[in-house]
């Protein structure tokens, strides 16, 4: 069985073309840290851990610091770093078995803020839903998965029941041709290259490692927008993206520019 560099695990998923499942290999990995207030590691003997004050500051280090002016490549993987994340939408939801595919797309086809399907935002900009305002965020996050959960817990905002809207820019040396994008998502999400659908994961689900793997697909040389929302119920919630080849090799030889961002 193929390996994309790291343990093999089988997952199915919903894909755009034909609705069929495409079986990829894959490796679960850890999400998140432990949820605050939730159980620690007991301390060695004789050792004392530092208390943290309830009213303590909370803050997204170090699970992501702000997006560096110059060019990012991805991880030695593929798996891109590079984002901005709109502050957290309120979609209450008390169970993740109600993520179908018909429901995840009409969740994702409501219109929540003007061009939320093609605006490319910069980092501060703000949006208007439901008589909040919420925040664009450009980050570098530290690890391979984007850890929403964390995003959200150090701005002080919701963090159950909610959908993050997530935007890149991708800058590809060359065409790409017969490429795919695998994500791994925890809840559902949905992907789009450019303005066209390109994955589509549903059902109540932790984030894999290229969970769902798209059609072929072509990163145009140069510019790319890739655009992703998550929707989660209870639970935390994260995700990571690359492009593999059709060996499954990650394409590493790719940039992010969020400088670039603020045009259509």
């Amino acid at each position: 069985m193929k390996t994309f560099g790291r343990i093999p695990f089988l997952a199915f998923c919903v894909l755009t073309v034909c609705a069929t499942h495409v079986s990829v290999v894959a490796q679960s990995r850890a999400a998140q840290g432990p949820a605050p207030g939730g159980a620690q590691a007991a301390a060695p003997a004789g050792a004392t851990r530092a208390a943290v004050p309830d009213n303590a500051p909370r803050t997204i280090a170090p699970y992501f610091g702000p997006a560096a002016r110059l060019p990012k490549a991805p991880d030695i993987e593929g798996f891109l770093q590079r984002w901005l994340l709109l502050e957290p939408i309120t979609k209450p939801n008390r169970t993740n078995t109600v993520f179908t595919d018909s429901y995840v797309r009409a969740a994702f086809a409501t219109e929540y803020f003007p061009g939320q399907m093609t605006v490319v935002p910069r980092n501060g900009d703000t949006v208007m839903v439901d008589g909040q305002k919420l925040a664009w965020h450009a980050v570098d996050s530290s690890g391979f998965n984007v850890k929403l959960f964390r995003f959200a817990y150090g701005l002080n905002k919701p963090t159950y029941g909610v959908i993050f809207w997530a935007v890149t820019v991708v800058n590809s040396p060359r065409e790409l041709k017969k490429v795919r994008m695998a994500v791994g998502s925890n809840s559902a999400s949905m992907w789009w290259l450019n303005g066209k659908e390109a994955v589509l994961l549903s059902g109540d689900r932790r984030m894999v490692m290229d969970d769902c793997v798209s059609p072929r697909l072509t990163l145009n040389k140069g510019r790319n927008v890739i655009r992703g929302a998550v929707i989660n119920g209870p639970g935390l919630s994260d995700f990571c993206v690359r492009f593999i080849d059709e060996r499954g090799k990650p394409i590493t030889d790719l940039t992010l520019n969020l400088e670039q961002a603020g045009n259509q």
